[in-house]
């Protein structure tokens, strides 16, 4: 064997053992089944329900601070459907406007769809977390792309409710969200 072909073999495996160590270990290698005893239960009709306040950081590719926002929600159900408006006011000064329509089923199954969400986001509810994956289009001047996204939430002992969320292309992270989610009379 020549060097090349040692140098080639090693380099695919330190990618194969990338791989599996982030499909096992890593942030996507959570399942709502790790959480199924934690307390306190997450409830979205009860925990994301009423006006809230968000307060959050998007991390870009290369780690660092892209962005920095604060945003209002309105949530309100009506049974196990609800709706959440969301209204972003970011650190340049430019604003979003979006609404989530989510369906809860018995087994805390969670169904959600967003004017910028491709086809329908599914989750669940399990323990002190919720689990939602869904594909999201971003706006035209941030490029328009479709990015996959899973978005998770923990409940904190106090109520708030911490946001971690990872968007990927390709496979590869693109963009990362770090945010609070506490009732405004809360905050």
């Amino acid at each position: 064997m020549t060097a090349w072909m040692y140098v080639a073999l090693g380099a695919a495996l330190a990618l194969i053992l990338l791989v599996l160590f982030k499909r096992m270990m890593g942030f996507a290698a959570q399942r709502p089944e790790d959480y199924e005893d934690g307390t306190p239960d997450f409830d979205i009709r009860k925990h994301l329900n009423g006006p809230m306040l968000c307060e959050g950081v998007i991390y870009g590719p290369t780690g660092r601070v892209s962005s920095r926002f604060v945003a209002d929600f309105d949530c309100a159900w009506d049974g196990d459907q609800g709706s959440m408006k969301e209204h972003f006011i970011y650190d340049d000064g430019s604003t979003q406007k979006r609404q989530w329509n989510l369906e809860l089923d018995d087994r805390g199954a969670i169904r959600a769809t967003a004017e910028d969400v491709v086809g329908e986001g599914s989750g669940r509810q399990t323990g002190p977390t919720v689990l939602l994956n869904y594909r999201i289009r971003l706006p035209e001047g941030s490029g328009g792309h479709v990015l996959d996204t899973v978005d998770w939430m923990y409940l904190t002992p106090n109520g708030t409710i911490m946001n971690r969320s990872q968007f990927r292309k390709f496979g590869i992270k693109v963009a990362e969200l770090v945010a609070t989610m506490r009732p405004k009379d809360a905050a």
